[in-house]
């Protein structure tokens, strides 16, 4: 089926579409020499092409902005996608860049024409300053400041389907997405050797996707909703709350000013996945905007590919709406917006292969989420400025795994009141306060009562920036809990650049969580072992220490790109899931002993050739906590992961081919029993590959795909699947992929702005 859909497309736009673009080349030209405001001489071999993406500090794309060789030239315009590609004469050494609402910038040429340049822009109303390095690829990394922080922007995200937050970091070498079972699709993030409940989840910088949303979090974030991903790893910074232990994951979404009038993303895989993304933008004056998001998908299929009986993906059904607004005065912006979901997801046994009483689970989900943003500049030449942020959830989860059933309804609410100020240009002060508040309502067979929790606390946060080889950051976070009373939270990031091609960074800092284990890991439900809260659980706490270099190097004229960093996080106490005190059992407990995570990183890219650019990662990890007075590897956790990642653009960006080569290591399995052991006490190395094709044309992208191209498939990842009603079932221990190969083939189709 999908082969064939494939062909019809194909040549229907590779036939009626070149000749369209072939037959007006006249009307083209012409229109061409007319957008310039000067004339162009020395066309031919005296000129070059070079193109590249323009882009703001959040790493949103700028449609719209003009751009022109310094000398004043010709210009190009940026598209919708921030997209340009302007003939300069040969010699030219930077770029005059201007957008309303920015300041212009004089860009120097990084390497040679044809090469993809990256260009921020620094908002006339916007506080701060960054320089972003980037290559074809779409992933950038900061260049300055105190925090390790990589940008994935939209030509990232549009490298693969990517038809949600978790399918963005597959090209990622720092952040790994798993199944945390073999039969609910819930997926969690590892960043840094530990889970993503480390990972402080945002949300245009205020939380969310927490508690009870984490285990189908990344699922709720469509992808062609997002117009960039922001990476931090280790100690983040104090602005945003204690809860960030590993780093911090923001997202942000297509803002209604800049965003195209309309964006739909249509896509559809073999394994029966039919998905469909709407964004729709409209300015309502030069002041007011707004725009509604819309998507829906569908998988009903039944795949059984081991023969177990048990399906290998859950049938799944979503439906999720959006609507923001945005509205701008030379010194206000407030932004606001409301966003509602529903999911349902059905697994377990089929039910035509036993229909006496098979095996089912059932999740439905429900959920709503309210915010309000809004900023106001006090003094723009001290870049003094005040913030509010307020947003409150509210989140039913309904599950049932087998006879065990388990239902939460949990209320959130956040205000976030913040102040910046410079008092020279090297001396800047952020403060302010944050209040969270989180209330569970947990009913069923498992779990029973109400959990509520109110924090509030002020912070300051200081920054040392004499000049460009040195930056200083401190904060400090006093917060009150109605649960842990009083406590503090320090942070230190500092980044040297003792010359142009070298940026080395530190830091060190604390992170504290409250522990909500259901919520989170109802996933456990997923077996029949016996669930064992062995004490009350305390506070979460533990230390992040970094270190990394980050190089560019000038190689046979282009520029190598390596960065190698060490991270290593210590917890003085944990809430310990122990998988192996008991096979038929799992004990909660406070830790007792040490815990720790040492990741060490190294990864390179380089533009081998014109439109060709290369990604090559390491990462070893070295995860132990005590379980049961043992000191032991963390299970379910590779000990290295390797990453190969290939991008090919042909000149003015006609075609696209994405390579992603992922080989992860050999790990540990929880202790089985001694007396039944029905699994081993490891799991061995296995690689993944995926591939995708993209042919754009003026308004349309065509991407044709494939997952998991070698199809391996963990073997037996359900333990006793014959009996699930028995006491040996276990869906829970899974360390590799459960489905095999997936081809998909989708179509973006684009409105620009005027």
């Amino acid at each position: 089926m999908i082969v064939n859909l494939a062909q019809t497309i194909l040549t229907v736009f590779l036939g009626r579409g070149f000749c369209r673009n072939f037959v007006p080349m006249n009307r083209l030209l012409l229109s061409l020499l007319l957008a310039c405001p000067m004339v162009c001489v020395g066309q031919g071999p005296t000129t070059v092409t070079i193109t590249g993406y323009v882009m703001d500090e959040a790493g949103d794309m700028l449609p719209g902005a003009l751009v022109r060789d310094a000398e004043g030239g010709c210009g190009a315009v940026a598209d919708a996608e921030g997209f340009f590609a302007l003939e300069a004469p040969q010699g030219t050494q930077a770029l005059r860049v201007e957008c309303v609402g920015h300041h212009p910038l004089d860009h120097a040429l990084e390497g040679e024409a044809g090469d993809v340049q990256v260009v921020v822009l620094r908002s006339s109303t916007r506080l701060g300053e960054v320089v972003v390095a980037g290559s074809g690829l779409g992933a950038m990394k900061d260049w300055e400041g105190a925090i390790n922080m990589e940008r994935l922007s939209s030509q990232a995200l549009t490298r693969a389907a990517c038809c949600n937050l978790s399918e963005s970091f597959e090209a990622n070498p720092s952040v790994d997405v798993a199944y945390s079972d073999a039969v609910t699709g819930a997926k969690q993030i590892q960043l840094l050797g530990l889970a993503g409940t480390y990972v402080q989840m945002l949300t245009e910088n205020y939380p969310n996707q927490r508690g009870a949303a984490q285990p189908y979090g990344l699922d709720y974030v469509p992808g062609p909703w997002m117009q960039s991903i922001q990476v931090s790893k280790g100690a983040a910074s104090v602005r945003n709350g204690f809860e960030s232990i590993t780093g911090q994951i923001n997202v942000e979404y297509k803002k209604p000013p800049v965003a195209a009038p309309l964006l739909l993303n249509l896509f559809a895989s073999d394994a029966g996945r039919y998905e469909a993304n709407a964004v729709g933008a409209l300015r309502l004056s030069d002041r007011l905007s707004t725009a509604l998001f819309a998507n829906a998908y569908s998988e009903q299929e039944a795949h059984d590919g081991d023969g177990d009986s048990f399906l290998d993906v859950p049938k799944m059904r979503e439906l999720c709406l959006m609507n923001r607004w945005h509205y701008q005065t030379p010194g206000f912006v407030s932004q606001w917006g409301v966003k509602w979901l529903t999911d349902l997801r059905r697994s377990g046994q089929d039910a035509h292969a036993h229909a006496d009483a098979p095996y089912t689970i059932r999740n439905e989900a429900d959920r709503l989420e309210l915010f309000s943003k809004n900023g106001l500049v006090l003094d723009d030449e001290r870049e003094e400025s005040v913030a509010l942020i307020v947003s409150g959830t509210y989140h039913q989860q309904r599950t049932r795994y087998g006879l065990r059933t388990y239902d939460v309804r949990q209320g959130s609410a956040y205000g976030a009141l913040l102040f910046e100020t410079s008092f020279t240009r090297a001396h800047k002060l952020a403060a302010g306060a944050n209040y969270q508040f989180d209330l569970y309502d947990e009913r069923g067979s498992v779990a029973h009562g109400l959990l509520r929790e109110h924090t509030v606390g002020p912070y300051a946060e200081y920054t040392f920036h004499p000049g460009g080889w040195l930056t200083l950051m401190a904060g400090v976070r006093a917060d009150w809990s109605s649960r842990f009373h009083w406590f503090a939270t320090p942070r230190l990031h500092a980044q040297v650049a003792p010359a142009s091609w070298l940026s080395l960074r530190a830091s060190a800092g604390l992170g504290r969580r409250t522990p909500v284990i259901m919520p989170t890991s109802h996933y456990l439900l997923a077996s029949s072992r016996t669930i064992c809260l062995d004490e009350p659980l305390r506070q979460e706490k533990a230390w992040n220490y970094g270190v990394s270099a980050a190089m560019r190097l000038p190689l046979a004229g282009e520029t190598l790109e390596l960065n190698a960093e060490w991270f290593h996080t210590d917890f003085s106490n944990q809430a310990v899931i122990d998988l192996d005190q008991d096979a038929h059992a799992v004990h909660i407990y406070n830790l007792k002993g040490k815990s720790t995570a040492s990741v060490a990183q190294v990864d390179a890219s380089y533009p081998l050739a014109r439109g060709l650019t290369l990604l090559a990662a390491y990462r070893w990890m070295d995860v132990r906590c005590t379980y049961g007075g043992r000191t032991l590897r963390k299970p379910l956790t590779s000990r290295y992961k390797a990453l190969f990642t290939a991008n090919y653009q042909t000149p003015l960006r006609r075609w696209q081919l994405d390579l992603t080569l992922q080989l992860n290591g050999p790990g540990r399995l929880p202790t089985p029993d001694p007396d039944n052991p029905l699994w081993g006490t490891g799991f061995h190395a296995y690689e993944r590959v995926n591939a995708q094709v993209t042919r754009r044309f003026r308004r349309m992208d065509i991407y044709i795909g494939g997952e998991n191209l070698t199809d391996f498939r963990q073997d037996n990842p359900i333990v006793a699947a014959d009996d699930p009603a028995g006491p040996d079932f276990d869906a829970t221990l899974v360390w590799g992929p459960t489905m095999g190969r997936r081809l998909y083939i989708g179509i973006r189709y684009t409105i620009p702005q005027n």
